[in-house]
């Protein structure tokens, strides 16, 4: 290997557990870009055999590719059947945003500047 030479990452190598596969699409939700989730997904399918997945999913090899490239617009009917093929279920939670928390015990700077004026 030449000495700028540089090697091309593949997630899919690193994606060896069913914890590893939850927690990469976990994170990449949160970024709430669809094209990268597809992406994700594909790393997945990926990782765990095109031919498998798309077997298990009823899709054609060629088509699975297609629909998962970040370009694509697949249905959801075709992202669920291969977030099943691959033994994944989804689940929804609220999204927590920060509340400031109101006081309900009153000021009591005012009541003490009255007693002193007294």
């Amino acid at each position: 290997m030449k000495k700028n030479d540089i090697t091309h990452l593949d997630i899919a190598e690193y994606l060896d557990s069913e914890e590893m596969v939850a927690e990469y699409l976990n994170l990449i939700c949160r970024e709430n870009d669809s094209a990268l989730l597809l992406r994700a997904i594909g790393h997945v399918a990926r990782s765990k055999g095109m031919a498998k997945i798309a077997e298990a999913s009823g899709l054609g090899r060629e088509s699975l590719y297609k629909a998962l490239d970040e370009k694509a617009h697949p249905r959801f009917e075709t992202v669920f059947k291969v977030l099943a093929a691959l033994g994944i279920q989804m689940q929804l939670i609220p999204k927590v945003k920060f509340r400031r928390k109101r006081s309900s015990v009153p000021c009591a700077v005012a009541e003490k500047r009255k007693v002193y004026k007294v």
